[in-house]
């Protein structure tokens, strides 16, 4: 994907155009200059990923029965 730059007056009249090209990942970045000089850079944010493991594994109802160490620490306990 190319990166675009555009001068800073230009991205100002043409922000939502330059979103949009973001979001049907026309371009990787928007590099926005002033006076031929990179001064910000416009680029799309990943969307979260929550619930990728679901289904993946098991987690017991109650993981500290089995490990008293853990249990300990859990209650701040000093471990015996």
């Amino acid at each position: 994907m190319p990166v675009q730059f555009v001068d800073i007056a230009e991205a100002g009249k043409m922000l939502p155009a330059l979103v949009t090209s973001l979001e049907k990942r026309q371009v990787r970045e928007i590099v926005i200059c002033r006076a031929g000089r990179p001064v910000a850079k416009l680029m799309s944010v990943e969307p979260a990923r929550i619930g990728v493991a679901k289904g993946k594994f098991e987690v017991p109802d109650r993981t500290d029965t089995s490990n008293s160490e853990i249990a300990t620490l859990f209650r701040d306990e000093s471990p015996s």
